[in-house]
């Protein structure tokens, strides 16, 4: 059996053991065998990495834009020489299947580059003064110092988006990756050293939350705390960053409704649905969970739809065949299983799946779904999709708006007044017109409202979030004062 390979901390630019010797089992979902050990940070690592970064900001924040974008290109180009690398990575520690770890490694690709584009778009502007002789004019400058904390579900991109944007900005970093993917977050922290980032400027540390605590937030050398994650415990972060008037964006959980109107092509509305749902086993924020179909198609959808995930392959994430691999724990599957026999207690028809062995549960649609069933309401985060009866599209409207999430929402029909008037009612920070909820690029406002989060990752987006606007005057000749 082959030794599991141990990863260390990346603090000040190097690979350090943990203070207290804390190494910890990173497990491969699918097999249950230990895939990694991670050193875990203790107190004192965390106050290192801090105290890193806080010393790397004012020489980083004031380095040319041109130098920041060509370290952010030569990590682009690094991992595009390891992408095989990061994506075997990704399909032991999170799961991935094949496809969605090449594509996520690509996607990581693009965004360095969108990051380093960034680098000279960083724009303040002139304002006209009523003031004589007042030249008037904004500029952005650099937070200092940011940390950020990353989901196990796509542990790559996310992190990524946070790091490459932070650094783009002149801002230095602290990241604390998923307990259940340290090592793709530490591979973030190879590809920069790899493209000769400075000592300090980023940092990571694998910890487990309780040694973390309000560490982050309650610390004045971080200015901002940017998160992805679950709901409850992005609600707990804004809570403690409020005390500490701090900035924070919070990107956590959604219940993404897709409308399919009257006049859909079928076919394609199943094969968008199942592609925004089943996609990484349904551990997606952004997935259309909730499937909203108009009467007049509702029945057809509903055998067309289950016909295409009856015929999906469940089983080893290397196999590029499989469609469904592992949950990221066993313990999911169980939280999926009292969502499905909620709906089945309270009149929904159960169309196939509803089953699991260890990690792996079933695709699972549900049908009939009504608003007092807890799969209407609460994330399930796994292949477990409902479909809900429209009278409508109005009434179609008012059930997707039904929910305190807002974070992605998708519609299908081929009616263009309908299009245009249904994507300015819905309540959500993204909506995609023939398409899935389940879509992303690295220069585009990603993010949602309600209980989904607040604040916009992406592109100038980020910029925006993660400087500091300033104003500045400058007074030609001098100003006549009243006394």
């Amino acid at each position: 059996m082959q030794v599991a390979k141990e990863y260390k901390l990346f603090i000040d630019g190097e690979w350090v053991a943990s203070g207290n010797g804390t190494v910890a089992n990173d497990m491969n979902p699918a097999t249950g065998e230990v895939f990694a050990r991670v050193h875990q940070a203790s107190r004192d690592d965390i106050e290192l990495a801090i105290a890193a970064a806080y010393r790397a900001k004012d020489e980083w924040g004031n380095m040319l834009a041109n130098q920041r974008e060509a370290i952010l290109l030569k990590a682009a180009t690094v991992l595009e020489s390891r992408m095989q690398e990061m994506a075997e990575v990704l399909m032991d520690e999170a799961g991935s299947g094949y496809g969605k770890a090449m594509f996520e490694s690509s996607f990581v690709v693009n965004l360095l580059r969108s990051a380093a584009g960034e680098c000279r778009r960083i724009y303040g502007e002139t304002i006209p003064s009523d003031s004589p002789g007042l030249f008037s004019m904004s500029v952005r400058r650099p937070l200092g110092v940011i940390a950020g904390i990353a989901p196990f579900n796509f542990p790559f991109l996310l992190a990524m988006k946070k790091v490459a944007m932070a650094l783009a900005a002149g801002n230095t970093f602290v990241l604390k990756p998923a307990s259940y993917t340290p090592v793709i977050g530490l591979k973030i922290g190879e590809l920069f050293e790899a493209a000769g980032l400075p000592k300090g400027v980023l940092n990571i540390i694998p910890c487990q939350g309780a040694t973390l605590g309000d560490t982050l937030v309650a610390d004045p050398r971080i200015r901002m705390v940017t998160f992805t994650g679950s709901t409850e415990v992005g609600k707990q972060l804004g809570a403690e960053a409020g005390k500490h008037l701090k900035k924070i964006s919070l990107e956590m959980g959604g219940k993404s409704p897709m409308i399919v109107l009257n006049d859909a092509d079928l076919d394609y509305a199943v094969n968008a649905a199942a592609f925004g749902v089943f996609l990484h086993q349904g551990q997606v924020c952004m997935a259309n969970s909730r499937l909203i179909v108009e009467a007049g198609v509702f029945d057809a959808f509903c055998e067309k739809f289950t016909a295409k995930a009856r015929s999906y392959q469940v089983g080893d994430p290397h196999d590029p065949r499989t469609v469904i691999g592992p949950l990221i724990d066993r313990k999911q599957c169980s939280f999926i299983d009292g969502h499905v026999s909620d709906a089945l207690a309270k009149g929904a028809k159960l169309l196939c799946g509803g089953t699991s062995e260890g990690n792996f549960y079933q695709p699972t649609i549900l049908a009939g779904v009504t608003t007092d069933m807890r799969v209407f309401r609460e994330e399930s985060f796994g292949p477990v999709v409902s479909v809900i009866l429209a009278t409508d599209s109005e009434d179609a409207l008012r059930l997707a708006n039904d929910s305190s999430f807002g974070l992605s929402a998708a519609l299908i029909t081929n009616d263009l007044q309908k299009a245009f008037d249904l994507s300015l009612r819905l309540e959500s920070g993204m909506v995609h017109v023939n398409n899935c909820t389940a879509y992303d690029e690295p220069n585009v406002p990603f993010g949602g409202i309600k209980d989904s989060g607040f604040g916009r990752e992406g592109g100038h987006y980020s910029m925006d979030e993660m400087t500091e606007l300033k104003w500045i005057t400058v007074q030609m000749g001098q100003r006549k004062f009243p006394f």
